[in-house]
């Protein structure tokens, strides 16, 4: 069976590449293993395809009508780094691509990374910031920056808060025996 792991890690989580031109996924494991496998999500089809495996001496078995020329990994020689570079991109290679490990006689699969491809890829978003005022600005010293970042900061006014209210909290009950000294002591006076 399949198990989602998070011992291995894929970066990027998702890829949108133009068409004939070609993308890397790298897999990062925790600890050496004997190879990394790759495999493709089909969502069209709603099955694994088995691309290609790597094993420790650097050698490649690819899976069924799967091309060399258009799939192939490389290793780094601390065997914890893998990458599966894909070349000439086409529409048929849209979808989620997993490296895998074998262990105790189930894959782990790695967190997936989705690739998308597209002939023309869209503009990058227009920025929406505020053009630069030519106006000058005040600058802040670090003491003077430290200072004013201090007295807002959450980070400190909220533990110290919590801490003059657990005081506050614990004088309560030795006041109150203090009172109640002080009336014996007055009752026993009169």
């Amino acid at each position: 069976g399949f198990c989602a792991n998070l011992l291995l890690s894929q970066t990027p989580e998702h890829i949108l590449a133009q068409t004939n031109n070609k993308t890397e996924i790298i897999c990062e494991l925790n600890k050496e293993h004997a190879g990394v496998y790759w495999y493709r999500w089909n969502q069209e089809r709603q099955n694994f395809e088995f691309l290609v495996f790597l094993n420790l001496l650097g050698k490649a078995t690819y899976g069924a009508n799967i091309s060399q020329d258009k799939f192939s990994v490389h290793g780094a020689t601390s065997h914890t780094s893998y990458s599966l570079h894909i070349s000439r991109l086409q529409a048929s290679d849209n979808g989620t691509y997993y490296c895998s490990v074998s262990q105790s006689f189930q894959l782990l699969l790695g967190s997936g990374t989705w690739l998308g491809v597209v002939d023309v890829l869209p503009p990058p978003p227009k920025s929406t910031q505020a053009p630069l005022s030519k106006k000058p600005m005040r600058c802040l010293t670090k003491s003077k920056a430290a200072g004013k970042k201090g007295a807002c900061n959450p980070l400190i006014w909220v533990p110290l808060a919590a801490s003059v209210l657990v005081l506050l909290l614990t004088l309560v009950p030795t006041a109150y025996r203090l009172h109640r000294l002080r009336r014996r002591l007055w009752l026993r006076i009169h």
